[in-house]
């Protein structure tokens, strides 16, 4: 598995639309399907696509749904800041789409910024951060949702994210992937999440996901994850 697969781990977080510090190469595609669901029964599916369009340049795509009230759909854009030498990789993504919630179609854009280098270990690794902002426009009437754990699945008008992840490559393919989410909303408290999962690679393109998220403070329950995605 390459650091820039290895870096595609990232795309399975709920509301996460970059690929990381690394560029698709030119006519790849990546799909990933993604679950998150904690012990209220609240949960997040997602649907997640990118393309190399060419050299230093990924068209992305993401649908995702929580919990029934709400579904977002979002292209973006990610354009490398590196030149391709050395250990680091640098890359800034924006993209914009729309929410449907209580049956109003809303404006979602948002721009990240991203670092990552690869470890030089056996089987591999890497570590990455990125920061990103998220503004959606308002509905003239939100529902209010039945707990802050809803809520924290709900994309507010404005929300400031930090996502340090680091992966390390295991024996018999399997990957150890640790996330540290970071998030910053008007509507609710900070909140700060961990996330490991174990990634397996399966015989073909396809590979698999199983791990837990843990919240560490601010709203929100643990949930499991569940992941599988696929390249050509």
């Amino acid at each position: 598995m390459t650091l820039s697969r290895l870096a595609l781990l990232i795309a399975l977080l709920p509301a996460a639309a970059e690929a990381g510090a690394w560029a698709r190469d030119p006519g790849g595609t990546f799909i990933a399907l993604s679950t998150e669901r904690d012990g209220d029964g609240n949960r997040y599916d997602g649907l997640y696509a990118e393309y190399g369009l060419r050299e230093r340049l990924t068209l992305g795509a993401e649908i995702g749904h929580s919990d029934g009230v709400q579904t977002s759909a979002l292209v973006w854009m990610q354009r490398s800041l590196d030149d391709g030498q050395g250990v680091h990789r640098l890359s800034l993504a924006s993209g914009a789409g729309a929410i449907r919630r209580d049956g109003q179609w809303l404006p979602l854009a948002q721009v990240a910024l991203s670092w990552g280098r690869g470890l030089d270990r056996p089987n591999g690794g890497w570590v990455t951060v990125q920061a990103q902002l998220r503004v959606a426009g308002k509905p003239v009437d939100p529902a209010l949702p039945a707990s802050e754990a809803q809520a924290a699945l709900l994309t507010p008008d404005f929300v400031w994210k930090t996502d340090a992840t680091l992966g390390l490559g295991l024996p018999w393919g399997l990957t150890l992937v640790q996330d540290l989410r970071l998030e910053d909303r008007p509507d609710l408290d900070f909140s700060a999440k961990y996330a490991p999962s174990l990634v397996a690679d399966v015989p073909g393109p396809l590979r698999l996901q199983l791990g837990v998220v843990q919240p560490l403070t601010g709203p929100g329950e643990a949930a499991i994850r569940l992941g599988s995605w696929i390249e050509f």
